[in-house]
């Protein structure tokens, strides 16, 4: 993408993210000022740690209480606006990133924030390579600063896409603090101190409470004083508080929305944009699985559009093989290899591509390998989500219709997040976080540096694809400012997703979003998609959100 196109982006987007601009007084708060947000969704028992480079909590904590230097909209074609940086600027050939940070932000223990917390952090990630969750020294040669207030990134190559991770993924955090930290990649950072709107002011597994940060560096942000974000185990309980009007936002599913919720009051509204794919991640360590017969058979034996309709109740639409999530990123399907691909649902072409194999199908209809090893895996999911345990109940089911035995494991969110991160699993029920581009999700699913050894945590890639010709397609589009070629590479790797199988799409994750106008107002909506809508899941985009809310 063209420098001249991220500038105009940036320029446009200089109004959504209210009052930034030079930091001023900020303005002091009445304690009963504001209200008390509440979500609901249901996720797993707090750790009460915040760490920003802990996938398992960064949510939590980024945008919030920690910031990034910008943010990047994947609703409105990666529209950028500023946050803790007020512009950037690439140099000629795109290698040289340069960031002009904000004046006047302190962290919240009254310390100046200044470029070396910017550079202190970065460094932090290259020396912990485990807290680099998207690999960005990967393309990174040096994080400098100029001063106080300018921070420049030097790329090893032209690396535009690399934009979003290093300026809305990362949370900046104080060196002062972090600094004294021995080993940062255990470190829980249970009472963080950041620059953010608000701050962790209570933490039990069953409850984390924000607090507004009454010194924060926008002046008169956040509005809404308190936020209490309660831990549920399933989605019944979440549902229930959503519908009897204790929580003001949700990011669940709800089997039949309209009986119960939005019949429960005229405030109550829902938007569920589609951005990722829940998918099987296949792992590509396990025997049977290394068999690329055994991926395309379950390919077009699972029914996307019936999943989708029981699971989802129709609220998510079904994927395609491709990996391209649409309408939101329509542009970029490749649909003539789609279409020769020929993924749709064929029980009969899942057998012939067995039986083609060699595999031949047992008394109890199952397949077996020609030395015998049956066609019979294992599938982690979280017990939290009853879509999932739904969808996953209609998926075993057709997989057994043409010879393959799926046995569901449904865990709690701790037990699944281990599982899965370490590549504990034969086959798994998830999604990756994407971006404001498909590639972003394309790298998150098959680049190998992302991925780690099996028992040790990957950041992504959780199914361990490693393929050295699509490692070369992932950098080359990083290296590439021609749209043309861009489109050239994403078609390339949606050949990868149809040829190789390394993990099957099977419904578009949309952001779950329920929230209620009684109260406060202010919300994205199709008409303004400032930010990705999901409770309490999305970062930085929430903190967006909690930015642009006020009470009526």
């Amino acid at each position: 993408m063209a420098k001249r196109t991220w500038l105009m982006a940036l320029l446009a987007g200089a109004s959504v993210l209210t009052g930034l601009g030079t930091a001023s007084t900020p303005k002091a708060y009445a304690a009963d000022d504001g209200g008390t947000m509440t979500i609901s969704d249901a996720q797993f028992l707090w750790t009460c740690g915040f760490s920003p480079f802990n996938p398992s909590s960064n949510f939590l904590s980024v945008g919030l209480v920690y910031e990034p230097l910008m943010f990047v909209n994947t609703l409105q074609d990666a529209k950028v606006s500023p946050w803790l940086a007020s512009a950037y600027q690439w140099s000629a050939g795109n290698t040289v990133l340069t960031f002009t940070l904000q004046k006047g932000v302190k962290w919240t223990d009254g310390q100046p924030f200044t470029a070396a917390d910017v550079v202190f952090t970065f460094n932090m990630l290259k020396k912990f390579p485990a807290l680099d969750l998207n690999t960005v020294w990967s393309a990174l040669s040096t994080v400098t600063a100029s001063g106080d207030d300018t921070v420049v990134f030097t790329f090893k190559s032209a690396a535009v896409p690399f934009f979003y991770y290093v300026a809305d993924q990362v949370g900046i955090v104080a060196e002062h603090v972090w600094g004294k930290v021995k080993d940062p990649t255990t470190y829980l950072d249970g009472t963080p101190v950041g620059t953010g709107p608000y701050t962790i002011s209570h933490c039990t597994p069953q409850d984390v409470s924000y607090a507004r940060n009454p010194q924060y560096w926008q002046p008169g942000l956040p509005k809404i004083a308190k936020i209490e974000y309660p831990a549920f185990t399933s989605n019944p309980p979440a549902n229930e508080l959503l519908a009897t009007g204790q929580a003001q936002w949700g990011g669940q599913f709800i089997p039949n929305l309209k009986a119960e919720y939005l019949s429960k009051s005229k405030d109550n509204h829902y938007w569920f944009p589609p951005v990722v794919n829940v998918a099987v991640f296949i792992n590509q360590t396990v025997p049977l699985l290394q068999n690329v017969a055994v991926r395309q058979a379950m390919a077009f034996g699972i029914d996307r559009a019936r999943v989708a309709m029981i699971g989802e109740y129709g609220y998510e639409l079904p994927a395609n093989q491709a990996g391209i999530v649409t309408p939101t990123f329509a542009t970029w399907l490749d649909k003539a290899q789609l279409t020769k691909a020929g993924y749709a649902y064929d029980p009969k072409k899942a057998i012939a591509i067995l039986e083609k194999a060699g595999f031949k199908r047992g008394d109890d209809g199952t397949f077996a390998s020609p030395d015998g090893k049956p066609l019979a895996f294992t599938i982690i999911n979280q017990s939290a989500y009853t879509d999932w345990v739904a969808a996953l109940q209609v998926m075993a089911q057709q997989l057994k219709a043409v010879g393959i035995k799926l046995t569901i494991q449904n865990l709690a969110g701790s037990d699944y997040n281990a599982r899965l991160f370490n590549g504990n699993f034969d086959l798994a029920y998830a999604y990756e976080s994407g971006g404001p581009t498909p590639y972003y999700e394309f790298r998150q699913w098959l680049y190998s540096a992302g991925s780690a050894a099996i028992g040790q945590a990957a950041s992504t890639n959780w199914e361990r694809y490693s393929n050295k010709a699509t490692d070369a397609l992932i950098d080359s589009y990083a290296a590439s400012t021609d749209p043309k070629a861009q489109y050239d590479i994403m078609s390339k790797l949606q050949n990868v997703m149809l040829q190789d199988v390394p993990l099957i799409p099977v419904t578009e994750q949309a952001d779950w979003d329920e929230y209620s106008t009684a109260q406060f107002t202010g919300w994205p909506t199709p008409e303004d998609p400032y930010a990705q809508p999901l409770g309490g899941y999305t970062f930085p985009d929430w903190g967006v959100i909690m930015l642009h809310l006020h009470e009526k």
